[in-house]
């Protein structure tokens, strides 16, 4: 908790340090399952800068790794069952024999992790069975990505204690993130593109991560913003990408490129000649008015992260934050993934002396991010507390980060 002289106390959430991480996993896991766990493996949640709901539609986008991380304690078994818990669990071991994780028959957090073991082994990959614990502090439900780096953090450990070798290079790391798509999509359920995972296992620390998510090429462009530093708000509103509404988003993006005759959104626009005139040429052709704007909102972010990329590498952060500040308004207008918390926290920090802000993650919840003047992350927090406070809505919770490593 912090609090400034006569102001509302926020909450700052701090990162573990990797001695720390390590500790409680081999501590639960050793209570647990009576003997010392092989090794310890994490991974980082992320935030994305902006290019958001781009993924699964072949764009762009521009996420940092965070310093807050998710630690698994592991040791392998000699048969396939997979015995799991979780420090923010109720203690109980989750179980399953991978003969029997499938598309549609694993329930509970621990489909995340099964579900990683599954597609290595479905990719032709010799994987057993292991025992695990898990540990996080990444906050659970804020849009960080939790359940990406559950699914690095594990794919990372699998791959070791297996003997894989594919975390060895970018190559074999692109592999693994496969797997842990798969996972999310086809084993818990969750319709997400695969930036989360990317960022999670093909980051570079000091580094944002610009991802083409047509190829799956990356490049690692250096993330130091001079003179300002970037703040997160977990605005603490529920959030779940598997209840449907996101799923909901990318089917309406899948028809709408399937009537422009592309295989994505991102190939529609890549065969114009500028964004106006491709713009102009999709909504022609599509009738339905919220299929119009959901590809208005996907279209103009690619163009937006472009712009963003090269405003970073200018170092012209002004203009990175104007982009930010339209990238939230696409979201909230045109693809209706806001709601009421992300919206007052980005005008809260905005008022507040932000340049930028923007939700970050697929929304309904979740958190938004605010490219602060450096030194002023405190002040913002605890305006933004205060517009919370007036407007009756629970307390948000706050976290800043550089851009960190990935799995390892």
């Amino acid at each position: 908790m912090t609090t400034t002289p006569g102001s509302p106390v926020f909450t700052l959430l701090p990162a573990w340090s990797a001695h720390e991480g390590a500790e409680r996993v081999r501590t639960l896991f050793e209570a647990t399952f009576g003997a010392p766990a092989t090794g310890v493996w994490s991974a980082p949640g992320r935030v994305n800068l902006i290019g958001e709901h781009t993924d699964y539609n072949g764009g762009l986008c521009l996420p940092i790794a965070l310093e807050h991380r998710c630690y698994a304690a592991l040791s392998r078994r000699t048969d396939t069952l997979v015995r799991l818990v979780s420090a923010q669990g109720d203690g109980e071991v989750w179980e399953i024999d991978l003969a029997d994780v499938s598309p549609g028959a694993v329930t509970g957090w621990g489909a995340y992790v099964a579900g990683v073991a599954w597609a290595l082994r479905e990719a032709g990959h010799d994987v057993t069975g292991f025992e695990g614990a898990v540990d996080s502090c990444v906050p659970f439900g804020a849009g960080l990505s939790s359940s990406a780096s559950l699914e690095a953090a594990f794919a990372i450990a699998i791959d070791d204690i297996a003997g894989l070798g594919l975390g060895a290079d970018d190559a074999g790391r692109s592999t693994l993130v496969a797997a842990c798509v798969r996972a999310e999509n086809e084993i818990a359920g969750a319709a997400t593109g695969g930036m989360d995972q990317a960022a999670s296992l093909r980051a570079r620390d000091g580094y944002a991560l610009a991802l083409d998510c047509l190829d799956g090429s990356v490049h690692h462009e250096p993330f130091d913003p001079a003179g300002y530093e970037l703040l997160v708000i977990d605005t603490r509103a529920p959030h779940e990408l598997n209840d449907g509404q996101y799923a909901s988003r990318r089917a309406t993006c899948d028809a709408a490129a399937e009537v422009l005759g592309v295989a994505t959104l991102r190939e529609w626009l890549d065969a114009g000649t500028d964004l106006e005139t491709s713009l102009a040429a999709a909504l022609g052709r599509l009738v339905d008015d919220t299929t119009r704007r959901r590809v208005r909102h996907v279209l103009t972010e690619i163009d937006r992260t472009r712009a963003a990329f090269a405003a970073m590498q200018a170092g012209d952060w002004g203009t990175f934050g104007l982009l930010m500040d339209a990238s939230h308004a696409s979201l909230r207008d045109d693809y209706e993934v806001t709601v009421r918390e992300l919206d007052l926290a980005v005008e809260a920090a905005r008022t507040a002396g932000a340049i930028g802000a923007r939700m970050t993650g697929g929304g309904f919840g979740g958190s938004a991010i605010a490219l602060v003047p450096a030194g002023t992350s405190a002040a913002v927090a605890t305006a933004v507390v205060g517009a919370f406070v007036a407007a009756g809505l629970r307390e948000p919770a706050f976290l800043t980060s550089r851009a960190a490593g990935p799995a390892a």
